[in-house]
């Protein structure tokens, strides 16, 4: 077989014109989640769902995403990565379209299932491709604009959202129609500017690691958000659930190592910065999503805020997060260093935390605003610079496996701590108001239900059902607050590599990238 040199490297144009269209579906990827943060409490009251379908609609998007990070990863060591975003994109815009047609909440999580495998293909991608483009010293800044863009999306998200839902003749169908026609531009800025190496060689899929994957996570995901609510958590349902989730997971291990192309390569967790990065993933995943989920829920339903300004009202944690980001990552290409990034960054993000832990429905918003400026300095101190040292450590043909390995532990840990923390929201929730109802004579009936209309409550229940919300978002955070800290403490032991300055060359007997998409 005919070999050739790898591409002359691309200068700083080059590449911020081959980011512009990955960083349009990175935003669209992060759109589709955020933008139904502050709409849900509308959307679901529309659709006649409960608390368990908030959750759901979060949690879906965030199963599908998990379950199919990895694939899209070993595809990506494979065949064309550009083909597989614009795939990704198609996905998401067909989902999108059906999301906006649903017409009860169980028709709207199962397009929630599908827009996360577009979204998981996307976000998983844009790294991958990043990776390809530019060394690992280079990285920093360009991961800098990934926070930026991530940031913007973020916020963005809520706050169209909200827009849309307050625009009478809009609706909130439209949040889910918007992303469309960013998404197509994406699939034609990336076929017009994106120039990645291609590996030409026999593609083998692990369809067997691929279902055991999908079928373990999916498993796990469906007892931890029914436990507690459908059925007890010593059941026999926990019983097969959990024992079935983790038996399939414990049948995925040999699974992979018989496999020629695993869908994730057991030999990947030789690497001590590997295991250590998923480990911490998995924890920084549970602030990461849920921070955005139940902040929207607190400031609708604790602090009585329209859509929109729950979603302005987020403005310092989005800030901290896309500034720290964007500083974090120059300073990183310009000294080479990183981990005592991720050591600030999980320990503010336990701070942050912490601090959510102690509001209330009357805390003044000031408070509120330095608690949510600490856990997004955080959050943006440590999401792209765990990704980018897992790059830094391993070899060039391992890329996309490696960092969607990354980003595949901390969706699941999203997915997990968004359904379970969910779980234990609306248990508080019922818990206070019901407690409330009785000290004020009545009726307790109240107490539970769907995701409730504050407008059409009678003005003595109101307060009551603020206080609830109120203590109930505190305790999420309290519990989250540990997860963190253990996140700081996993970071400490990861061994710092100086970031490399040039692109890995192929080690002997893997194959040459011979073609340009």
């Amino acid at each position: 077989m005919t070999t050739t040199s790898d591409p002359a490297p691309m200068t700083h144009r080059q590449v911020l014109e081959a980011l512009s269209g990955l960083l349009l579906g990175l935003f669209v990827a992060v759109l589709s989640s955020t933008v139904v943060a502050n709409a849900l409490p509308h959307i679901l009251t529309d659709l006649h769902g409960g608390q368990t379908a908030y959750t759901w609609v979060v949690t879906a998007a965030l199963l599908s995403l998990t379950a199919a990070t990895p694939i899209w990863g070993k595809l990506s060591d494979l065949v064309s990565r550009k083909l597989l975003v614009q795939i990704a994109l198609v996905i998401y815009i067909v989902s999108s379209a059906l999301a906006g047609l649903s017409q009860n909440a169980g028709q709207l999580i199962a397009c929630r299932v599908l827009q996360g495998i577009g979204a998981g293909g996307v976000t998983a991608l844009a790294q991958i491709c990043l990776a390809a483009m530019v060394p690992p010293r280079e990285r920093g800044r360009y991961s800098g604009y990934f926070g930026a863009v991530f940031a913007l999306a973020t916020i963005g998200g809520p706050l169209i959202g909200g827009v849309v839902v307050d625009t009478s003749w809009l609706g909130w169908r439209w949040c889910f129609y918007l992303g469309i026609p960013f998404s197509l531009i994406a699939i034609v800025v990336l076929q017009r500017t994106l120039r990645l190496p291609v590996v030409q060689r026999k593609v083998k899929i692990d369809y067997l690691g691929a279902v055991l994957i999908t079928a373990s996570v999916s498993l796990l995901m469906i007892w931890i958000s029914l436990a507690g609510d459908s059925y007890p958590w010593l059941s026999w349902q926990t019983l097969v659930m959990v024992g079935g989730g983790l038996g399939l997971a414990v049948l995925f291990v040999p699974a992979e190592r018989r496999a020629a192309e695993p869908i994730v390569p057991m030999d990947l967790f030789r690497h001590r910065t590997v295991t250590l990065a998923a480990i911490a993933s998995v924890l920084v995943g549970v602030g990461m999503y849920g921070s955005t989920t139940f902040l929207s829920q607190y400031f609708q339903l604790a602090r009585q805020e329209s859509p929109t300004m729950a979603g302005l009202l987020t403005l310092p944690m989005i800030l901290g997060l896309a500034v720290s980001s964007t500083v974090a990552g120059r300073l990183i290409t310009r000294y080479g260093r990183w981990k005592a990034y991720l050591v600030a960054g999980t320990g503010l993000l336990a701070v942050g935390f912490a601090l959510l832990g102690t509001v209330r429905d009357d805390t003044p918003y000031a408070v509120l605003a330095v608690a949510m400026a600490v856990t997004g300095i955080g959050l943006g101190l440590t999401m792209q610079n765990l990704v980018l040292a897992v790059q830094n450590t391993v070899p060039r043909h391992e890329l996309g496996t490696a960092s969607s390995t990354v980003t595949f532990f901390r969706t699941m840990g999203g997915a997990m701590g968004v359904s379970a923390l969910g779980a234990l929201l609306s248990h508080q929730v019922t818990r206070h108001l019901t407690e409330g109802l009785t000290a004020a004579n009545l009726p307790t009936a109240a107490a539970g239900g769907g995701i409730p209309d504050l407008k059409t409550l009678p003005a003595q229940v109101v307060p009551l059902v603020t206080d609830a919300f109120g203590r109930g978002v505190a305790t999420v955070f309290l519990i989250a607050a540990p997860l963190a800290l253990l996140a700081f403490l996993v970071v400490l032991l990861i061994r710092e590599v100086p970031l490399r300055t040039a692109r890995d060359e192929a080690p002997a007997g893997q194959p040459r990238e011979l073609a340009l998409d």
